[in-house]
């Protein structure tokens, strides 16, 4: 959770913090009953002190009526203790039930603003492309070239879902092998299988429960949630562990299934394969130092591996430093990395051209507290683990400017050249 020595020493920070990212905390409940706490441990140590000075002087006392008085006496110190004992623990689980409300407050550095309209453009890669003919929407593709089957997904499994087929799902395990064998081949990360069915300690742990709750699906007979990234995992991997500072840092990738509920998610990107509820995804994880300038470090090297994806793949993109109200509880910085989609285009907005494909985050020690995940340093005190994390591509979203990017005037897709070596050498689709 938040440091509860820090919130002491400087509550206007989390005040602020919460208030920029448009969370509503009450940190003045909070400071009360840590005082309730505090009290009530320092009463219950006061009479426990007596307790045992009594108990030292019933060892010493020769006359057996003395003895006999003080045992009574100190006997009855145990009401008073198991009240104050019981309070404590009721103030504290209360306490502590507000404080994983309390947002972890934005770095200095990220721009102040409400929502995604005040996020900032950092910088644009590639320019897009100009048809010649009238460009069709991965959709109207798809449906072409019966890459996918939406009608089917729908009576199956319900809104926003589909199958994949043919060249369709060969396009999306190509995108993936891609992904894994760069950063496993290349970036030196370990890949881990990850469970995708946890415990709510996980998913409170990597900081998803409570402010997200609402958007993962629970499997109520096993009370287990299933998980909307391998973040979870791969973050949870090593909860309650201390660590060597020479074993840091870790770096840990995974694909896995990923589910998301899209509660209260509406209008266009419902349509087609942007917002769905089942996807895959190849995420990479870093557990690092307890340094700030690390943790900047690596939050700039992840976020260039998703880019080196989309260079491969020959994508247009742009890469958007997130403002403080759309940070989400757990960031302390967040940047996006949005793929060039021709579909979203309005003719007019270049912006509106583009679509998230990708979330690179630091998180410092925020999760690290929730999972009590630390590591003994080289002066032997023991610190909280810093912890980043980083799409490296999510599929099918990423089929789309694939698709729209590489479609041909005779409704023909050209297979990217990086994707080729997975597909049998395949170069076109149609």
């Amino acid at each position: 959770m938040i440091d509860i020595k820090d919130l002491r020493d400087d509550p206007e920070k989390y005040r602020r913090g919460a208030e920029l990212k448009n969370v509503t905390v009450n940190i003045a409940a909070v400071l009360d009953l840590d005082g309730q706490c505090t009290r009530a441990q320092l009463e219950f140590d006061r009479l426990k002190a007596e307790q045992n000075e009594l108990s030292r002087k019933i060892g010493q006392a020769k006359d057996a009526g003395e003895r006999e008085e003080m045992k009574a006496k100190a006997g009855s110190f145990k009401p008073a203790l198991q009240e104050l004992e019981l309070k404590r623990k009721t103030v504290e689980a209360a306490r502590d039930e507000l404080l994983l409300q309390i947002p972890q407050p934005p770095d200095s550095d990220v721009p102040i603003g409400k929502d995604a309209a005040d996020n900032v453009v950092l910088y644009t890669h590639g320019e897009t492309r100009r048809f010649e003919f009238k460009p069709k929407s991965h959709i109207e593709l798809g449906k072409a070239l019966d890459l996918f089957d939406f009608e089917a997904g729908v009576n199956l499994a319900g809104s926003r879902s589909y199958f994949l087929k043919g060249a369709g799902a060969d396009l999306h395990q190509a995108v993936m092998r891609l992904a894994l064998d760069m950063m496993t081949r290349e970036k030196g990360f370990t890949q881990l299988t990850v469970p995708v069915l946890v415990r709510d300690v996980a998913m409170q742990g990597t900081g998803f429960f409570p402010a997200s709750r609402e958007q993962a699906y629970h499997v109520k007979e096993d009370d287990l949630f299933l998980t909307g990234t391998a973040e979870v995992g791969l973050t949870a991997y090593l909860m309650g562990q201390t660590l060597e500072e020479s074993s840091l840092p870790r770096k840990f990738v995974a694909a896995s299934t990923c589910f998301r509920r899209e509660a209260g998610t509406y209008g266009k990107d419902t349509a087609g394969l942007y917002r769905v509820h089942q996807f895959d995804k190849v995420e990479q994880v870093v557990i690092c130092r307890n340094d700030v300038e690390e943790s900047k470090k690596w939050h700039k090297e992840m976020l260039s591996y998703s880019e080196e994806v989309l260079k491969r793949l020959k994508l247009p993109y742009r890469v958007i430093q997130c403002c403080t109200g759309d940070l989400g509880v757990k960031n302390a910085s967040m940047m996006d990395v949005e793929t060039w989609m021709p579909s979203r285009f309005d003719g007019k907005n270049p912006a509106s051209g583009y679509g998230e494909t990708h979330s690179a985050s630091r998180l410092y020690e925020f999760q690290a507290r929730r999972l009590n995940l630390r590591y003994k340093g080289a002066d032997g005190k023991l610190r909280f683990v810093h912890t980043l994390n980083n799409t490296v591509v999510a599929s099918p979203r990423i089929l789309i400017p694939i698709l729209e990017n590489y479609q041909n005037a005779d409704g023909t897709i050209t297979v990217p050249d990086a994707l080729r070596p997975h597909m049998g050498g395949r170069e076109r689709i149609g």
